[in-house]
Formats: structure tokens, C-alpha cells, sequence
């Protein structure tokens, strides 16, 4: 009873006064973790084509396509594309790590609040927000630099560039960079929050004290 009420109080005062030490401790020490666990896992050989839930295919619109391309011959090139921009997303992530651990640093009161009260993704949401624009930047060089090597980039990008004239595909997926660049990027934020998921499951189980007693207030 005496826990649950010590509980209670803790999660009042975080949210009626952020500056509390533990309540801010405890959200910087889950962001990390947020952040360190994702760029580990993806940011290695194989970290994106071997995961099925960020695993970077062809576009719709060429995957459709597909079929005729294969019998024409080009079928093992599109395969090879495809692990190459799996490796360049694997390339770029590690990149991440300082944005996402300055975008922890700088977080305000009101950052805080937000992911205490903004639900299962709230984390996710803050570094998405604080980070997805410059992480665009950095990762679109080092992207392009590795898909260049396939010999398949150059045609990818003059097909998408004449069908992205149209307006049946986004702008983001005229260039080979561009599409590797969003979903390298949506496939970072997805394993952050698929270890944010983790420490509101168990709070306890994240491995920090501080972590525990913030998140187990939230329960």
C-alpha cells in the first residue's frame, strides 16, 4: 500500500514539477536507452535486411513491376539493389547516435512532460521531432555514396524521376537516396519504439533503477 501511494506521489510531482531530479533522470535514461538500443541493432551488417519489420524493399510501384522486370533479366540486379540499400540504411544509422543523444541533453521541461503524459509513442514522437530533419541530412551523403556502387541506382533514379512526374509516387522516392533515406529513418524510429514498448512494459526489467521508478510511476 505504502508503494503504491510512494508511487502515486512521485507521478503527481513529476507532472506538477519536471524539474524534479528523478522524474528528469529517469525520462534522459530511457531516452538513451531508446536511442543506444536501435542504432546497435541496426546500425551493423545485416541490421536492416536481416528484420522483417525494417527491412527496406523496392517501392511499390517498381515491386509491382517486378515480374516483367525478371523476365527481361533484370530480376538479380533489383535483388542486388535491394541489399545494397539495406546496407546503405545499415551504414548511415550510426550517425544517429549524437543528434539523438543531444536531442536527450537539450530536452525541456515541456519535452518531458509531454512523454510523461503523451502516451506509448511519446518518445518515439520527441526524437522523430527534435531529429528527423538533421538526420535527413547526414544520412542522404553517406546513402548515396554506397547505393552509387549498384548499377542499378542510376536507371532506378531516371525510371522514379519520369513516374514521380505524375504524382503516383512521393517526391522522397524519385531518387534511390531519398527512399533509402526515409525508410532508414523510419525504420530507426521504429526500433526506438519498439524498446520505448519495452520499458513501459516493464519498467523494471530496462535494467536502470531510475528508469523503474519514473516509468512504474506511470502504470
Amino acid at each position: 500500500m505504502t508503494l503504491a501511494v510512494s508511487a502515486s506521489a512521485a507521478f503527481a510531482l513529476s507532472l506538477s514539477d519536471l524539474s524534479n531530479q528523478d522524474a528528469s533522470s529517469g525520462l534522459k535514461a530511457a531516452l538513451q536507452k531508446g536511442a543506444d538500443v536501435a542504432v546497435s541493432k541496426l546500425g551493423v551488417e545485416n541490421g536492416f535486411l536481416n528484420n522483417d519489420k525494417v527491412k527496406i524493399g523496392l517501392p511499390s510501384v517498381l515491386d509491382k513491376a517486378m515480374p516483367i522486370l525478371k523476365m527481361t533479366g533484370q530480376g538479380q540486379k533489383l535483388d542486388d539493389l535491394v541489399v545494397s540499400m539495406n546496407h546503405a540504411a545499415e551504414a548511415a544509422v550510426p550517425m544517429a547516435k549524437p543528434l539523438l543523444l543531444n536531442a536527450v541533453k537539450s530536452m525541456s521541461v515541456t519535452d518531458a512532460k509531454n512523454i510523461l503524459t503523451g502516451g506509448d509513442t511519446s518518445v518515439t514522437d520527441f526524437f522523430r521531432q527534435k531529429t528527423s530533419a538533421q538526420l535527413g541530412e547526414k544520412f542522404l551523403p553517406i546513402v548515396k555514396g554506397v547505393t552509387d556502387r549498384n548499377g542499378l541506382s542510376g536507371q532506378y533514379n531516371a525510371i522514379m524521376g519520369q513516374v514521380g512526374k505524375t504524382g503516383m509516387v512521393p517526391a522522397q522516392q524519385s531518387t534511390v537516396e531519398g527512399y533509402v533515406t526515409q525508410r532508414a529513418l523510419d525504420g530507426l524510429y521504429t526500433m526506438i519504439g519498439e524498446e520505448e514498448k519495452a520499458i513501459r512494459q516493464d519498467p523494471v526489467g530496462a535494467g536502470s533503477a531510475i528508469i523503474g521508478k519514473v516509468f512504474g510511476a506511470l502504470k
